[in-house]
């Protein structure tokens, strides 16, 4: 009989390390095999984070929306979607993401809206 795939997260520490590092490679090599198994907004948004860093924007597209059906206020993944966005040159959906991450960061603001900003004015925009 088959395992319904676990909602629980396993320890990350190997990938997010390989990440820091900037080894993409390892990173996915590390966290795609737990798709299989693992159904949690971070898993993915970490698969959309190494796809993006390696220009692979489709795929980190898929992991950013999978990433956010789990968990719709992920703040990490609304602002890598957007980091996407503007990479891509869509600018109205990272804009979209700025204004989403201002509202669920209100009233304090949080490093998520801050990120975000930042690379739309670095992309040239005036967020």
């Amino acid at each position: 009989m088959d395992t319904a795939p676990s909602t629980d997260l396993p320890d990350l520490s190997e990938s997010r390390a390989a990440l820091y590092a900037g080894d993409y490679e390892r990173a996915l090599a590390l966290l795609e095999p737990l798709t299989a198994t693992v159904r949690h907004a971070d898993l993915y948004n970490l698969l959309g984070f190494a796809n993006r860093n390696l220009k692979r924007y489709d795929a980190a597209a898929r992991w950013y929306k999978e990433a956010l059906f789990y968990d719709p206020v992920h703040r990490p993944a609304i602002e890598y979607q957007g980091e996407l966005f503007t990479a891509i040159g869509d600018f109205k959906g990272a804009e979209k993401n700025l204004e989403l991450l201002r509202l669920l960061c209100f009233p304090s603001g949080c490093e998520e809206h801050d990120k975000l900003r930042k690379a739309l004015v670095a992309a040239g925009r005036n967020s």
